[in-house]
């Protein structure tokens, strides 16, 4: 679970950052924030610079000051206790503000994010009598009875035009989310935007191999991957090299070191001999002088 989650986490949070690009100028994102001491952490947290200004996306028409996201991956159960576990993060973020009340609990929201829809959360919702809207294609707002105003945001639900980025986190993509995703990524020209969607990419292409390669039987398509997929495999191939280079400068270091001493005892013992000392003599004083061993000394004498 674990391995999944590395895996699965940091291409969402690049995803949901290129989600909202257009509001970047009024956000700041906090991977992983500590609530205090480390096991509790809050997946994401997006704080709107200006709580007065909207969000360009579907996702942040919710959003206020500050924003707690949890994000599911396929795998993971989205249930009654995950969503009262996320309320309850917020309420600690609330509560562990610099000063009393510097967090205003009007000036919170809550997101859960997942691929598919957690039908026994919904059924929980309603045998309970919990109000859900549904404003947006996959996005469901839960406004009463909770603290904050918090949002479900089921992946794939939304419209693939809007939330490209997001669709193909799926180990069950459709061909078009991913065709799209290659068209979208094709077009970015900053290198801070390529970074985030490879780090989308290389999951979605992970977890959905057999599709990937009915793609590269499309003739089109194929050319289209290895453009796309060239600068990742180049950058690869420069983080390789350079840590190749680093390791072999490191061991160099390390062969020079030894080198060195014995260089250093070979001309202790042409001293030691030119003073008269005998063999035996040599050899107690380079045994303690470098901490060999009586038979390492021997390849001196």
């Amino acid at each position: 679970m674990e391995d999944t989650k590395k895996q699965w986490h940091p291409a969402f949070t690049a995803a949901l950052m290129l989600e909202l690009k257009k509001s970047w100028g009024n956000l700041v994102f906090e991977k992983e924030h500590n609530l205090n001491t480390k096991p509790l952490e809050i997946d994401l947290l997006v704080i709107k610079k200006n709580a007065a200004v909207m969000v360009e996306n579907e996702i942040g028409k919710l959003f206020k000051g500050h924003n707690i996201i949890e994000y599911k991956s396929p795998k993971d159960h989205l249930d009654i206790d995950t969503f009262y576990k996320t309320e309850a993060y917020a309420g600690l973020y609330k509560a562990y503000g610099k000063t009393v009340d510097a967090i205003k609990a009007d000036d919170i929201t809550v997101s859960l994010i997942r691929e598919a829809k957690p039908e026994r959360l919904f059924r929980y919702f309603k045998e309970h009598g919990t109000a859900v809207s549904n404003p947006h294609n996959g996005i469901y707002y839960i406004t009463e009875e909770v603290l904050f105003p918090t949002q479900v945001i089921v992946t794939r639900e939304l419209e693939g035009e809007l939330h490209a980025w997001l669709k193909p986190l799926s180990d069950n993509a459709e061909e078009e989310d991913m065709r799209r995703l290659f068209r979208k990524i094709s077009k970015l020209e900053e290198k801070f935007d390529r970074e985030l969607a490879d780090s989308v990419l290389e999951v979605s292409v992970k977890a959905n191999k057999q599709l990937v390669e009915n793609l590269r039987g499309d003739g089109n398509m194929s050319q289209a991957l290895l453009e796309i997929m060239e600068p990742v495999l180049l950058e690869r191939e420069k983080q390789i090299e350079i840590r190749v280079k680093k390791e072999c400068i490191q061991e160099g270091i390390k062969e020079g070191i030894k080198e060195g001493i014995k260089e250093g005892i070979r001309g202790l013992v042409d001293v030691l001999r030119d003073l008269g000392h005998d063999d035996n003599e040599i050899k107690s004083a380079i045994m303690k002088q470098y901490h060999l061993s009586e038979t390492e000394t021997t390849e001196y004498l």
